[in-house]
């Protein structure tokens, strides 16, 4: 049984359409493909580890040190929050809705009142387009910029010197008040930015997510007396339910020096990381190379963490979704996603296949601490990996 699990989530770290991809116009879609042969690409751990011998990716190694799989979506939607539910056990049978044309003129005329601020843009955009388009008007005016994208999400962006922080968050909170059904949106997000134009977004982004609405692996490992421990937006994207202790961070590099302070500390339980680097900077953008580097450097940090990994400790690495950065599109991709699992307790070169929920994930990580998986989804494969 294990003592601590590190569950690290590469956000938006595809391994390929899933074959319902046209459904969401993601037909191509394969983020690793499109990063993988670039020079910036350099990933000798994660190699050796056996990414490039999970079903559908091509180009393994012999002798693979971790056992392996493919996970395919069941929830519908690709979006962060319905893919970090699943992951954790809960399965989403409806998308989250999305608005294409902008919300609707009452939410709108609503949020206005309460906030005190009129609303500007409420249309699909890109971030850092939305404050070029609309940044100057914003400072101008004190408007808030409201935008959405393919996803379930409403979004406000504002300058921190006109709408301080903490309004902003308070401005995200009524939203979040306000969107029940049939607007229960994913995620709220606060976008601020500073700086002359064409401005420059902060690193005091803040999610404010949906309430799961059944319990999750996180809940019953925490009923059952076991850490869970949050690092990056973890704790936003389950609105805490379920966790003990949150730790925030402002970039992937920062998210791997916290998983690092975790690894050298005594905990008994579960420490849930998202690295969003590879999503909002390099996905959402289209960029190639920096996605490259992105994985690149946390292959280096991978190695460390390996050799610094005590008897009983278990990693697991996977991903939420797709985010094609090759594709025209700027949006997630609907993609099967890998699974990498890694420990003295497990065997290694062990091929999963293709598994038919990320869910399989939370029911495995119950298992390895010995904790019932009560009406959470999946399947666990622990028995067929462990030592």
């Amino acid at each position: 049984m294990a003592k601590r699990v590190f569950l690290i989530v590469l956000d938006s770290f595809g391994v390929g359409e899933l074959p319902d991809a046209s459904l969401w116009h993601d037909e191509g879609s394969d983020t690793l493909g499109a990063i993988r042969n670039h020079p910036a690409f350099r990933c000798p751990t994660l190699k050796e580890l056996g990414l490039f011998n999970i079903e559908g990716v091509g180009g393994g190694v012999p002798s693979p040190k971790a056992s392996y799989a493919r996970m395919a979506e069941r929830s519908m939607g690709k979006d962060t929050t319905i893919g970090h539910w699943e992951i954790a056990g809960l399965i989403s049978p409806e998308p989250l809705p999305t608005y294409p044309d902008g919300f609707p003129k009452e939410l709108i005329e609503e949020f206005e009142k309460r906030t005190g601020r009129k609303v500007i843009c409420n249309k699909p955009y890109s971030g850092t387009e939305v404050i070029k388009d609309y940044g100057r008007e914003q400072v101008e005016t004190g408007a808030l910029i409201v935008y959405t994208s393919a996803d379930s999400v409403f979004q406000i962006a504002a300058h921190e010197d006109v709408v301080p922080v903490g309004e902003l968050y308070r401005d995200c909170e009524i939203a979040r008040e306000m969107l029940v059904p049939p607007h229960n949106v994913g995620r709220v997000i606060a976008r601020p930015f500073t700086g002359a134009y064409p401005y420059t977004r902060t690193a005091n982004r803040h999610d404010y997510s949906l309430l799961p609405p059944a319990d999750t692996m996180l809940n019953l490992l925490q009923r059952a007396g076991y850490e869970t421990i949050s690092v990056g937006k973890i704790y936003d994207i389950f609105a805490g339910s379920g966790l003990s202790e949150s730790n925030r961070t402002v970039s992937n590099t920062h998210g791997m020096q916290v998983t690092k302070e975790m690894q050298a500390r005594d905990f008994n339980g579960l420490c849930f990381v998202n690295l969003v680097d590879f999503d909002m900077k390099y996905g959402h953008r289209n960029d190639i190379e920096g996605y490259a580097a992105a994985a690149t450097e946390f292959d280096g940090f991978l190695g460390g963490f390996l050799q610094d990994m005590r008897r009983d400790d278990v990693l697991l690495i996977t991903a939420d979704h797709g985010c094609d950065p090759s594709t025209p599109s700027t949006d997630h991709s609907r993609e099967y996603t890998p699974m990498l699992l890694y420990g003295q307790g497990v065997r290694s070169g062990v091929d999963l296949g293709t598994r038919p929920t990320f869910a399989d994930i939370s029911a495995t990580v119950l298992d390895l601490f010995g904790v019932p998986q009560e009406k959470t989804a999946g399947t666990s494969f622990w028995g067929e990996v462990r030592k």
